[in-house]
């Protein structure tokens, strides 16, 4: 999708490219002192600053997978709908002037919802719709949200249509034009609060996005945005915001805070440096934490140049948690200082949904319901991802099988045309089924839920042995004599599962009982042992071919193609021509666990 240049940079040039609000009107009375006389209190004044995060596109309590409520085995409810409730009880509580609504990324992919309105009935069309989240996020009342890193996943034009949709600005202080170097989007936000008797409260909120970006949505970004380090921008950033005449700053952070990378050494920046820059850059009140999908109710960091203390707040994602910063501001010697701040969670599972919510957007949830239980074919066998991390699922070999397909269809004329295909998947969730009989685009939705797109990339046998090594490390090391439990059996040193992958058109072991990096066993090709000059066109998906993962040599390797499709879309394609799912079509055991040679199961 290209970028609307004119549009581009006429926002790239807005001078310092922040955005100001000023004139919230005045507190009440309570909120403040009155004038100081001898023997008096200091003027004082509490603001609430609320957040949320990674709402990824959950305006209900629905699971479009399931086409049923939402549950799970904590009792969980999410949704908009309930978070709107939660901020409505909350400016009851403190008087909406003396609130603050942000969020910290992630909004516009994750479900279904936000496909249909990308890519069904695409916000971009002319007269097209405007987005579910714009319109749930205005009616709720956003102040300001970050940039998260699945905002760019539909490309920049998309992006740019919802911005524009919004009634708030979309911040990221280090998403800058890779020409100017200059920020693309708002970096900042500042709101005045009126306090009766006493002079204004201003408030500044720093956006701050992922530099992950640049890799995972390469196809999008390169030579148009550029994603430097967190902890850079927000040190020009802050001291700026200060200038200004900022009395309390607050950072939305798209970037957890583990002090860890997905993506190895591929970036010189910190994907999760939330804590990071609370560290390390003075004159920070708060941040409210993205990206992670962790809850991290209260998480207090000392600045190591100051040694004042900065509080952290990550509200779970889906909108499940939200996060509430309680300040406490003292007006003397001619200047508003922060007191105290103190964190908590909401949890939207004690409220309802807002009935406003649930009128104004209970069309566009009608029309995604209808869409994802469209029948596109009939299922001769149930297929499930239950056991599919540690045992060959069949689910699995769908998706490596459609890749192969795609990719071998469009190789057909080309000098990679003779070069064997293969193709990596991951176990993404462990609850995905295609039951037996009519088969919809909800079943399949559910099994590849992210919005990856297909690569071809060249690697040799060496590179594949190196890559099925590296994803073995997935698995825990048990010792041969060992009980298995296979709830303890996988995401060693906190891997996810979709950081594991099969690879197909091998068959090999993995010898659990061997050190990481001595595991794979027996691997062959066309049953004889793998030649590790030869080359193979490995189907991958976007995340990986970037370097999500920092699964060794598949980033660098030559890219011989790529497309723009969802995968899920292509499983669809594949379901629909066929008309008739059969696993003897697709399925095949072409790797097993095991213990000193001795299979695990």
């Amino acid at each position: 999708m290209s970028l609307n240049r004119r549009k581009f940079l006429k926002k790239s040039a807005v001078t310092g490219a922040g955005v100001a609000l000023a004139g919230a009107a005045a507190a009440p009375a309570a909120q403040a002192a009155e004038k100081k006389k001898p023997g008096r209190p200091a003027k004082r004044y509490s603001l609430t600053v609320m957040g949320t995060t990674d709402l990824h596109g959950h305006v209900f309590n629905w699971d479009y997978f399931k086409d049923a409520e939402y549950a799970d085995a904590k009792g969980n409810a999410m949704g908009l709908a309930r978070v709107s409730t939660l901020v409505n009880q909350i400016r009851q509580e403190k008087g909406r002037r003396n609130t603050l609504l942000l969020d910290a990324g992630d909004t516009i992919q994750g479900t279904p919802l936000t496909y249909y309105f990308a890519k069904v009935d695409p916000i971009t069309a002319k007269g097209g719709p405007v987005h579910p989240m714009a319109q749930a996020m205005n009616a709720i009342g956003y102040d300001a949200a970050a940039l998260g890193n699945h905002e760019f996943n539909y490309g920049i034009e998309t992006l740019r249509k919802f911005e524009d949709q919004c009634r708030f600005p979309l911040l990221g202080a280090n998403a800058l034009d890779a020409k100017t170097l200059k920020p693309a989007f708002p970096p900042y936000f500042i709101k005045t609060f009126r306090v009766p008797g006493a002079p204004p409260v201003k408030v500044a909120v720093l956006g701050l996005t992922n530099p992950g970006i640049a890799i995972w949505d390469k196809a999008y970004v390169q030579g148009k945005l550029t994603f430097p380090g967190l902890e850079e921008q927000a040190a020009k950033w802050v001291p700026k915001l200060r200038s200004m005449g900022a009395d309390v700053v607050v950072v939305s952070a798209h970037s957890g805070s583990s002090g860890t990378s997905s993506y190895g050494d591929q970036l010189p920046y910190v994907e999760n440096s939330a804590a990071l820059v609370a560290q390390q850059v003075p004159g920070i009140d708060a941040i409210l934490v993205g990206h992670a999908h962790v809850e991290i109710p209260e998480l207090k960091v000392t600045n190591t140049a100051t040694g004042k203390t900065v509080v952290l707040s990550e509200p779970l994602c889906y909108a499940e948690r939200l996060s509430v910063f309680d300040f406490e501001l003292v007006f003397e010697k001619g200047r508003w200082t922060v007191e105290s701040v103190a964190a908590s969670l909401r949890d939207a599972k004690t409220v309802a949904d807002d009935p406003k919510i649930t009128r104004l957007l209970k069309d566009e949830h009608a029309l995604v319901v209808e869409y994802v239980n469209q029948v596109v074919g009939t299922a001769t066998a149930t297929l499930t991802t239950v056991d599919a991390r540690y045992k060959d699922a069949p689910i699995i070999d769908l998706i490596t099988k459609v890749q192969e397909d795609v990719v071998k269809a469009a190789l057909v004329g080309t000098s990679y045309a003779s070069l064997p295909v293969i193709a990596q998947a991951s176990p993404f969730s462990r609850t995905s089924a295609i039951p037996a009989g009519e088969v919809t685009i909800r079943d399949l939705s559910g099994l590849y839920v992210y919005d990856n797109t297909l690569v071809a990339k060249l690697l040799t046998g060496a590179q594949v042995r190196a890559y099925l090594e590296y994803s073995a490390e997935y698995f825990v090391q048990t010792a041969a004599d060992a009980a298995v439990d296979t709830e303890k059996l996988t995401n060693a040193g906190g891997r996810p599962d979709y950081n594991y992958d099969y690879v197909s058109g091998f068959s090999y072991d993995i010898d659990i009982a061997q050190a990481a990096g001595s595991r794979i066993k027996n691997l062959t090709y066309n049953g004889a042992a793998l030649d590790d000059a030869q080359q193979f066109v490995l189907a991958v998906n976007n995340y990986r071919a970037n370097g999500g993962g920092a699964f060794p040599h598949v980033a660098s390797a030559t890219e011989v193609w790529s497309e723009s499709t969802e995968i899920r879309t292509r499983i669809a394609e594949w379901v629909t021509a066929k008309g008739v799912l059969s696993p003897a079509d697709f399925a095949s055991v072409d790797w097993k666990l095991t213990r000193n040679g001795t299979p695990v199961f």
